[in-house]
């Protein structure tokens, strides 16, 4: 499955500091519990990641007709 692919996939998603000072990225779904583990730098480059994906997603919806919330052209 690629990243641009729909699924009718649902799943719980968690994050949280662990005991051991790791960031835990908990992904939880139909027979499936996924912990992954990122040390804090790492958890900090996967914000940044996602930062940048979402201002992205965010001009995407703004530049489509009837897209996204944002100022896009109606």
């Amino acid at each position: 499955m690629g990243i641009n692919k729909q699924s009718d996939i649902a799943a719980n998603l968690q994050i949280g500091p662990t005991s051991a000072g790791m960031v835990r990225i908990y992904v939880e779904a139909e027979g499936l519990e996924l912990p992954l583990d990122f040390d804090p730098e790492e958890a900090e480059e996967i914000a940044e990641e996602l930062r940048a994906a979402a201002e992205a997603a965010r001009d995407i919806g703004e530049g489509t007709t009837g897209g996204g919330k944002g100022k896009g052209k109606r």
